[in-house]
């Protein structure tokens, strides 16, 4: 799914514009990286959380020509699911049910 996607999809469940959907959209995406530049965490309840998360300076290989490179520190902004979401997606479907019945 796509942000024009995603658009189309609140545009419907709340009978606005795709336009509209569209901007809220990348206003709830703006905050969100605003947030993930302070190092702050966001949590959304049942969804999961964002936040960033730190990784070392390391040693590292050029697949093409093997040689030792050095990959610098750098941060990351890492998802971790909700339980919630997880045992939704992990749930059998209503289809796979009615085999398992039989």
């Amino acid at each position: 799914m796509n942000v024009m996607e995603l658009a189309d999809h609140v545009a419907e469940a709340h009978g606005m514009e795709k336009k509209q959907a569209k901007a809220v959209i990348e206003a709830v995406f703006t905050a969100m990286a605003d947030s993930a530049k302070k190092g702050e965490e966001v949590s959304i309840p049942g969804f999961g959380k964002f936040k960033v998360a730190s990784r070392d300076a390391r040693t590292g290989r050029n697949p093409a020509t093997g040689a030792t490179i050095q990959i610098a520190a750098s941060k990351k902004f890492a998802f971790t699911p909700a339980k919630q979401l997880k045992d939704s997606m992990n749930a059998p479907s209503p289809a796979a049910k009615a085999k398992s019945k039989k």
